[in-house]
């Protein structure tokens, strides 16, 4: 069986040039305060799809969450006879 492993903050991905507009008072700013321009990008864009990522799952798993939840409802959980609270 072979194991896949996401790839480590830490390793190195080649990265490409792109071009983007923003406000340009942002801009000036950003350079003034000595903000890193790529690795911001990268950050809220890695935090952007991470966030997409959560939606999608969420939708795409909608019908079983709520069957576990009917169920649960219905039934308790396995847990409902040891818990404390």
């Amino acid at each position: 069986m072979k194991k896949t492993f996401a790839k480590s903050r830490r390793q190195t991905v080649a990265k490409r040039a792109t071009n983007v507009s923003i406000r340009g008072d942002l801009l000036n700013a950003a350079r003034e305060a000595g903000v890193n321009l790529s690795a911001t990008l990268e950050r809220a864009l890695a935090e952007e799809l991470a966030s997409v990522k959560r939606v999608r799952w969420r939708e795409e798993n909608r019908d079983a969450i709520a069957a576990y939840n009917d169920y649960v409802d219905a039934h308790g959980a396995f847990s409902d006879g040891v818990r404390s609270f």
